[in-house]
């Protein structure tokens, strides 16, 4: 692949619009024992009990993959380790529970409130039936692009209030829990949690995730449907990205040096394989099984298939932050803005052309909106 350099082009963007240019997905990183630079990592073996592991749709700890990168210290990759038939769960929770109210979402500003409690309801019906419509609008659900959970983010402010709060989901945080404790994080808590809803079409600009008032703990972030690719940077743009394949059910961690670096999502790909859905979710979702006290509730063959269905040409990235150090408090003025609405503006995008990216980036005397960190 190439592409035409502009001048004073960073390095990061440049890389950034080589990919978003190109279906293809040469140089990016599939991790795996061999890879350049990729090396097997060793989790907490023995924290994480079978049956709590089970209770969220994980695997037993022995079972799980996890690499390292070379240069990235603090960064860890694990390869799907979801239990067969436990992606199906997330994804619904994903699309059916997580969006609904008091929940906030990019819709809030423009959509009424009645329309926006529940979106999965006003939008079920259409989207079963969306294989066999060739031309029709899109539903609410599809028009979502993000999602926030807990300390909501608040978007125009780049910033996190005391005040602007909901209860953060408890089968969400054990999740979160578990992966925190494997990798080495005892005490960490989930506070804050951004939900990424992709298209075929969409990007996640240039950013680095530093909003959070503890840097100390680690970010971790969950992803299922279709791919993608991940630039994962420097400390400035100028220091150019390693390119790495996402696929359904891979987590990654970022702690410790790699916490503050920046990082990128400029391409949705289908998954490698050539079927409508990843292999991982081509399987029907699984019942509970005897003796397992699972945390979220199963998911019907009549969920399964609106979810399938949206996940057809999509991708649905969770991101867990611990907002507070332990025993930390906000800062005095934190209470100063507790509307949860905000102007919608994201790193998250969409129709990013060539012709437009080339216009920004010749013109442009400050940070364009889809990269603005």
């Amino acid at each position: 692949m190439a592409a035409a350099v502009l001048e004073g082009e960073e390095a990061f963007r440049r890389i950034f619009r080589l990919y978003r240019r190109s279906p293809e997905t040469g140089g990016a990183i599939n991790f795996r024992p061999g890879e350049r630079g990729v090396k097997c990592a060793q989790l907490a073996v023995g924290v994480l009990s079978n049956q709590d592991a089970g209770r969220v749709g994980l695997q037993p700890l022995e079972l799980w993959k996890a690499y390292h990168l070379e240069g990235y210290p603090g960064f860890l990759f694990i390869t799907n380790p979801f239990l067969p038939g436990w992606q199906h769960r997330w994804v619904r929770q994903c699309l059916k529970s997580y969006p609904r109210k008091p929940n906030v979402c990019n819709l809030d500003l423009h959509v009424s409130p009645e329309r926006t409690a529940d979106l999965w309801s006003i939008s079920e019906k259409q989207l079963r039936n969306k294989m066999t419509q060739k031309r029709r609008e899109k539903t609410l659900l599809e028009k979502l692009r993000w999602v926030t959970l807990g300390f909501h983010y608040n978007w125009d402010t780049k910033k996190y209030y005391k005040e602007a709060f909901t209860p953060f989901p408890a089968d969400l945080g054990e999740l979160s829990r578990c992966v925190a404790l494997a990798c080495g994080f005892s005490n960490f808590k989930a506070e804050a949690g951004i939900l990424n809803y992709y298209h075929m079409d969409s990007s996640l600009g240039i950013h680095v995730d530093e909003a959070e008032l503890d840097h100390q703990s680690p970010l971790l972030s969950f992803s299922f449907g279709q791919s993608s690719i991940f630039l994962l940077g420097g400390q400035s743009r100028e220091v150019a990205p390693t390119a790495m394949m996402m696929n359904s059910g891979d987590i990654m961690v970022m702690s410790g040096a790699s916490r503050l670096l920046y990082h990128a999502v400029p391409r949705i790909l289908r998954h490698p394989g050539g079927g409508l859905l990843p292999p991982a979710l081509s399987d029907p979702p699984c019942a509970d099984e005897p003796g397992i006290n699972s945390l979220t509730e199963s998911c019907s063959p009549q969920d399964w298939e609106v979810c399938a269905a949206y996940l057809h040409d999509s991708r649905i990235n969770m991101t867990v932050r611990q907002v507070l150090e332990e025993g930390g408090s906000f800062p005095k003025d934190s209470d100063a803005k507790t509307d949860h609405k905000t102007t919608g503006g994201s790193y998250h995008s969409e129709e990013i052309t060539e012709t437009k990216l080339q216009i920004k980036q010749a013109t442009a005397t400050s940070k364009t909106p889809q990269e603005d960190d």
